[in-house]
C-alpha cells in the first residue's frame, strides 16, 4: 500500500480460500495508509493462492511449505519493513480505524513496546457472540498475563508491536502447538509497556474447531508457557507469585476439563494446585473439589 511503511501488517494464511479476502480488504481500508500488507500462504491446499491472486496489487504474498502458524508469523516479521507489526489472522478482520488508533498511541507513548485493541467476538457467519475488552488495569502487564493469559484483548488480531521490540523479544516459538501468541506477550511485557484502545476495533471469529476447543492442548501449552517464562518476573516474584499464578492457571483448565467429563485430569490438577499454593489458592481449589465432588456446577 506504501512504498515507506511505517506499518507492517502480517496475516498468517492456512486453506483461508473461505475468510481471507474479507481480512484482507479489512487491512485494505484502513484509514492509516503509511501501511504495507504481507500475506504469508502457509502451504494452504485449497484456493487461498487464488483467492490472493486476485488481490495481488494490495499486499506482498509469501508463499512457503506449511509450518504452523508461529512459523508462519515469523516469515512475516522478517520480511517486515515497517517500524511497526500488526498481526491479523486471516478469519478475523478489523474495524476501519484500528491503525490509526494504534499508531497515534504508540507515538504518543514511546516507552510502550506492543498495545491493542479491545475486540468483538463472532460466529463465522459474523454474528455476534461476546465482547474481549481491555484489561491489566492496575497491575504490571507481565504480571496480569501470568495471573490470566488472555488478558491481552484481542491477542493475535489486535497486537501491534514496535519492529524493534519484536527483535530484542526473538521469534514466535515454533515448538509451542497453542499459545505462541501469549508467549511472545510475555516476552515484550518484559522488555516495555503495554497499552490497550478500549474501542472494539477488532472482530475474533469463533469456530467450534478453533484451537481454543482444544483443552489438552492448551493446557499443555499453558503449562509450558508459564514454566519457560517464570525467569522474566523479577527474582522477587518468581515464587509465591508464580506459583499462586501456575496454580490458577490450573484451576481454569480443571474447570473446563470437568465440564468436557474428563473429570480425572480435573480433580489432579485441582490437587497439584492446592499443593503448589496452598496459602493463596487454597480456599478456591478446595471449593472447586468440594463442588466436583457434590456433582454441583463449576
Amino acid at each position: 500500500m506504501t512504498e515507506a511503511p511505517t506499518v507492517s501488517v502480517v496475516i498468517p494464511a492456512y486453506n483461508a480460500a473461505w475468510c481471507i479476502e474479507r481480512a484482507v480488504r479489512s487491512v485494505l481500508t484502513q484509514t492509516y495508509r503509511e501501511v504495507e500488507l504481507i500475506v504469508v500462504d502457509d502451504g494452504s491446499t485449497d484456493g487461498t493462492a487464488e483467492v490472493l491472486a486476485r488481490l495481488a496489487t494490495g499486499l506482498r504474498l509469501l508463499a512457503k511449505p506449511n509450518g504452523g502458524l508461529s512459523s508462519a508469523r515469523n516469515a512475516g516479521v522478517a520480511a517486515a519493513r515497517g517500524a511497526y507489526v500488526a498481526f491479523l489472522d486471516a478469519d478475523d478482520w478489523w474495524e476501519a480505524d484500528k491503525l490509526a488508533r494504534q499508531v497515534a498511541l504508540m507515538e504518543a507513548q514511546p516507552e510502550l513496546a506492543f498495545c491493542s485493541t479491545a475486540a468483538r467476538i463472532a460466529d463465522p457467519e459474523g454474528r455476534y457472540v461476546g465482547d474481549w475488552p481491555c484489561g491489566c488495569s492496575g497491575q504490571p502487564v507481565l504480571d496480569a498475563i501470568f495471573e490470566a493469559n488472555g488478558s491481552i484483548a484481542g491477542s493475535g488480531s489486535a497486537v501491534m508491536a514496535r519492529a524493534d521490540a519484536l527483535t530484542q523479544a526473538g521469534p514466535f516459538d515454533e515448538s509451542l502447538p497453542s499459545l505462541e501468541d501469549v508467549d511472545m506477550w510475555m516476552r515484550l511485557a518484559a522488555i516495555g509497556g503495554y497499552a490497550c484502545v478500549a474501542e472494539p476495533l477488532v472482530v475474533i471469529t469463533k469456530r467450534p474447531d478453533s484451537m481454543s476447543r482444544n483443552l489438552n492442548v492448551m493446557r499443555d501449552a499453558a503449562r509450558r508457557v508459564m514454566r519457560k517464562n517464570r525467569h522474566l518476573l523479577p527474582p522477587e516474584k518468581r515464587g509465591a507469585f508464580w506459583r499462586h499464578a501456575y496454580a490458577g492457571m490450573l484451576s481454569d483448565y480443571a474447570k473446563w476439563a470437568w465440564r468436557t467429563q474428563r473429570r480425572g485430569q480435573a480433580l489432579r490438577d485441582l490437587l497439584t494446585g492446592l499443593c503448589i499454593a496452598p496459602i493463596s489458592r487454597g480456599r478456591l481449589m478446595a471449593g472447586l473439589l468440594l463442588a466436583m465432588l457434590s456433582n454441583r456446577t463449576v
